[in-house]
């Protein structure tokens, strides 16, 4: 069975300093399928300040000016500062999956991928995002494995658009009995 706990608190978005509370628990795969189509989340706020660009710039090797110049960004830039690579926006999405669903009478749960990935629009350095969900599907693959996919949508604080939409893959082991 699914069960909605409170809603998370806005904070300051470090997910190290404070985690947020679970949006939804889901009880094995009867738990899952019941939160088909409904809406999830979001989570708190996450700050997404230039030093986390700049670390996953690193990290990644994607060192492009629109990201990491913020003197040429004012200069050249339509968005007047740097912005958050696409994927940075994506990699947010796994920081905080779990608090997102806490899936119960499962195995393991293994990545299975990305079905489908959009960036409606781009997220300024020092803007706030909140990653909300969707269980869209979740169907048997036999030998009790499921796969189960989850929209996952990051929003930007003042802004109309979604800055990512993603579709994630998932396959679970489910515990027998």
């Amino acid at each position: 069975m699914a069960s909605l706990s409170a809603e998370p608190d806005e904070g300051s978005g470090d997910s190290r300093a404070k985690r947020d509370p679970v949006s939804v628990s889901a009880e094995g795969i009867d738990g899952l399928r019941e939160l088909i189509g409904e809406p999830i989340g979001p989570t708190d706020w996450i700050e997404v300040t230039q030093e986390r660009i700049d670390r996953f710039a690193e990290v990644s090797g994607d060192d492009q000016w629109i990201h990491v110049d913020p003197e040429r960004c004012a200069r050249e830039s339509p968005f007047g500062t740097t912005i958050a690579h696409g994927d940075l926006t994506l990699a947010l999405i796994n920081g905080v999956r779990d608090r997102l669903i806490e899936q119960r009478g499962v195995t393991m749960a293994i990545n299975y991928g990305w079905d489908r990935v959009r960036y409606p629009a781009p997220v300024p350095v020092d803007s706030r995002v909140r990653i909300g969900a969707e269980v869209l599907s979740v169907d048997d693959r036999g030998e009790g494995w499921w796969h189960v996919v989850t929209r996952l949508t990051v929003e930007r604080e003042g802004s109309e658009k979604p800055v990512c939409v993603a579709d994630s893959a998932v396959r679970l082991l489910a515990e027998p009995g």
